[in-house]
């Protein structure tokens, strides 16, 4: 009995260290894959070429798909300058764009696709773009190359010269090159970053975030001219966003806090950037069908823009609250601040019309202005401030405070006229024309808060200052 156990004893022994061996092997082989696992996937190895004149589309997006399906990494591109249509980020997918490389948009609207296709505030159908994500987590796009859209090839003149050189039939003309394509399109995806890149010239808007949260953009530069509606940033129904470090160029508005549909965008920073547009400089709207609140934006510097300067507009239901903006100085921009409540209420993918929303604990501070000259400015006589509800739907409370602002003055043969409630139409400052204060008019509001407020006109002015129409508070 005895020599039967000790030899279960010893079987025993020897099987645990079969065990043990087979357990560090195992590890080991592990360890083994993972060092040698591919991390970088140069899009050469795809075949693409940086010739500035083959189509790389498939050779990038199979550099993609590769890298996600093993399980993620960075899709490179260096060396060259390479022409591409559509290619789509995926899971753990980062695209780098070094700095000696160029990735730029065909001029052939046949090799962009659409992803959740839209109608725009304009009434023009979106969603074509150069680089784009849909439901993808743990996405960026990184480097101090550049990411160029080629925008004018989407002029109408050169689709006219496309049509013709691709001998397209009465057919396939109709409606070729309308969807212009944004630059970036994200749709419905988390974790994305966007770092140190340089973005241009796209045919629409530059970087559209729509329903996606977790989002950090930082040192990023845009330049967007190359053709009409050309914005910067849009965040449109996202949340967790924190913009930082961010130099923007655009022909169109530069930040835009938007909703195209009711699902609100929230929980923003923006940080200290340096912004620059023809139409609005940071603005919130004018698609507004879902609720904007607890957005903070800091420390950032706006020039040379013909549009306003900060613009909270809630036209299609958007009920705006905790907004809080300070330490912004801005030169050359027409009407520094402007903040409408309207009842427009158009709707987008079909949603349904939301009730006239709401305005409320708004804090602008610590701001520094200098406007547009009167040959510049889109309003002869130009004004500071103006918030504007609507005689049924008061904007509520709005804080003002150490606010510094300097205009030229007025028309010599200036003449007054009432201004118009425009309560259904597009939330523009110059369609209300020339205000009866060169300062800051507000009116239907319930309760506003003054600190500190000095309006200087550099020559004449024969308006007051600060004009109030139909406001229950007034705290100076």
């Amino acid at each position: 009995m005895l020599i039967i156990k000790k030899l279960m004893k010893q079987y025993l022994s020897i099987n645990n260290l079969i065990k043990v061996v087979l357990i560090l092997f195992a590890l080991h082989l592990n360890t083994f894959c993972s060092s040698n696992k591919k991390s970088v996937y140069n899009i050469t190895e795809y075949g693409a070429k940086g010739d500035s004149l083959s189509v790389n589309t498939n050779q990038i997006q199979k550099a993609i798909d590769e890298c996600t399906q093993n399980g993620g990494g960075t899709v490179l591109i260096e060396n060259g300058i390479y022409i591409s249509g559509t290619v789509l980020l995926k899971d753990n997918v980062t695209l780098k764009i070094s700095e000696n490389a160029k990735l730029i948009g065909s001029a052939n609207p046949q090799d962009y696709k659409s992803i959740d296709t839209f109608v725009d505030a304009t009434g023009q159908e979106r969603g074509n773009c150069l680089i784009g994500a849909t439901d993808a987590t743990n996405i960026g796009i990184v480097g101090k190359g550049i990411i160029d859209g080629n925008g004018k090839a989407f002029l109408s003149k050169n689709i006219k010269q496309k049509i013709k050189e691709l001998n397209l039939n009465q057919s396939e003309q109709k409606g070729f090159g309308a969807n212009r394509p944004f630059l970036l399109r994200f749709v419905r995806s988390n974790s994305i970053s966007l770092k140190n890149i340089n973005l241009r010239q796209p045919a629409a808007w530059t970087c559209h975030f729509y329903q996606s949260n977790n989002i950090k953009v930082d040192s990023i530069s845009i330049y967007s001219h190359a053709h009409h509606n050309n914005d910067g940033i849009d965040l449109d129904s996202s949340h967790n966003v924190i913009i930082s470090n961010t130099n923007i160029d655009a022909g169109d508005d530069a930040i835009c806090i938007k909703s195209t549909s009711p699902i609100p965008t929230h929980n923003v920073s923006v940080r200290n950037c340096k912004l620059k547009s023809d139409w609005g400089a940071i603005k919130f709207g004018t698609e507004s069908m879902g609720d904007f609140y607890n957005i903070s934006i800091k420390d950032c510097k706006i020039h040379n823009t013909k549009g306003g300067g900060i613009k909270i507009l809630s036209v299609d239901g958007a009920n705006i609250h905790d907004v809080n903006i300070e330490n912004v100085s801005m030169s050359v921009v027409d009407m520094p601040i402007f903040i409408r409540l309207g009842e427009r209420l158009r709707t987008y993918r079909d949603a349904e019309k939301q009730q006239v929303g709401s305005i409320k604990n708004i804090s602008i501070k610590n701001i520094t202005a200098t406007t547009q000259n009167l040959q510049n400015s889109r309003v002869s006589s130009p004004s500071g401030i103006f918030i504007t509800g609507t005689p049924k739907h008061k904007i509520g409370s709005i804080t003002l405070e150490n606010i510094n602002i300097t205009l030229p003055g007025c028309e010599k043969d200036l003449q007054l006229e009432p201004v118009a409630e425009n309560e259904t139409a597009y939330p523009e400052f110059s369609f209300f024309k020339t205000l009866p204060a060169y300062g800051l008019y507000a009116r239907h509001i319930d309760s506003i808060q003054l600190v500190n407020l000095k309006f200087n006109s550099t020559h004449t002015e024969i308006r007051k200052d600060v004009v109030f129409d139909d406001v229950n508070k007034i705290t100076q």
